[in-house]
């Protein structure tokens, strides 16, 4: 089989790699903008039952990472300066730079050609082949020049947020909230090396106006927000890597699939980032679609199969996350709660999570919130 891959991210190169262990005499040719040290952002964060997953589907990447995951079992909420601290929680970060690099290494070893520094300008200067997989990404051009068949929609949301590092270390996946005059600025922060956690800060937009960080510089912006958590950031500095103030965009497509093209990871959907790392959906989607070439008989019945599985749960899974991304707007009218009784909210946001599992995740928080009559028996 001929695939034609746009875009070298973890899915593209992850579906390469599972492709050419499906069978060595596919052609396979990745097409990726960036060179092979570009990245953008810090660390992505993956559940315990996505990294078994990943796992069953190449065990030799997973034994690469292996070494890599930052892990960790609570979340934590900071709220009027009180810090909560939920457990049970099986979360695993790592830097993205180092994902990418352990996938391109197993491509290199499993000799798929993957061309750096290759823009695709138009889908019609591509190759002859048999399936061409659009794992190109939010603003994708396969996607585009197909919209007539996969009927994108995207919707922009209102709240900025700002994708930064820094060195100070957050042991668990830790939500801040902070008030000032200008208004709530919450930060969403864990761990993905022994020395660097992802810190993204998210703010509505009457706080984003009031702080002036729609004017504001870069080295402005970094020195605002540092004033804001110096209390979480204990006297550490933010960084940036072309991190910029943007708003989240959701990606829905009515299909998957035209013709002999698919669309994978950020092209085809988008999930709030307060419900999980896209990254780790791209790489689901991988998974799924190269199941699905390897228990049919053709690329369309392939494709199909992969458009009515992977579609509706993936859609399953937005549903809760644009019911996180909705109470992360709002959040301003639940400051006025406990600390513990914000933390619940927080633990119970997108309805993915109950007060029954967090009874089973964590006794202990539970009867706190039991102690401070937040819940009843």
């Amino acid at each position: 089989m001929r695939v034609v891959i746009a875009g070298g991210g973890p899915a593209g190169l992850f579906f390469a790699i599972l492709m050419r262990q499906q069978d060595p005499s596919h052609e396979i040719t990745v097409y990726e903008r960036n060179r092979p040290d570009d990245t953008f952002g810090w660390g992505v964060v993956f559940s315990g039952k996505t990294r078994r997953e990943l796992a069953a589907a190449d065990p030799a990447t997973a034994a690469a990472l292996e070494p890599l995951w930052m892990l960790w079992e609570d979340v934590v909420v900071v709220h009027r300066g009180e810090r909560v601290r939920i457990g049970g929680n099986h979360f695993a970060g790592i830097a993205r730079i180092t994902l990418l690099k352990v996938l391109q290494d197993r491509c290199r070893e499993l000799g798929i050609d993957v061309r750096y520094g290759t823009e695709i300008t138009t889908v019609q200067d591509l190759p002859e082949h048999d399936l061409l997989v659009a794992a190109d990404g939010l603003r994708s051009l396969v996607r585009d020049t197909f919209k007539a068949e996969f009927q994108p929609d995207l919707e922009l949301r209102p709240n900025r947020y700002i994708w930064l590092g820094t060195p100070q270390m957050f042991h668990a996946l830790t939500l801040t909230f902070r008030t000032n005059r200008d208004g709530l600025f919450i930060a969403h922060s864990y761990k993905f090396s022994p020395e660097l956690s992802t810190f993204i800060v998210e703010c509505d937009p009457e706080s984003w106006h009031a702080a002036g960080l729609d004017r504001a510089t870069e080295a402005e912006s970094l020195a605002y927000l540092e004033k804001v958590f110096e209390d979480d950031l204990a006297g550490r500095p933010l960084l940036s890597n072309q991190s910029r103030w943007i708003q989240f965009t959701t990606v829905r497509n009515r299909h998957w699939v035209c013709g002999k093209a698919a669309l994978m990871g950020d092209a085809a959907h988008t999930a709030h980032f307060s419900i999980g790392s896209g990254t780790k959906l791209a790489m689901e989607d991988a998974v799924a679609l190269a199941e699905s070439l390897a228990s049919t008989r053709s690329v369309p019945e392939a494709l199909a199969a992969y458009e009515a599985d992977r579609l509706p749960a993936v859609s399953t899974y937005q549903q809760a996350a644009q019911s996180s991304l909705e109470w992360f707007e709002n959040a301003r009218q639940d400051l006025h709660l406990d600390p513990f009784a914000l933390a619940l909210k927080v633990m119970t946001r997108s309805d993915r999570v109950t007060l029954e599992s967090v009874r089973r995740r964590d006794p202990a928080f539970a009867e706190a919130l039991l102690q401070r009559g937040v819940v009843t028996a």
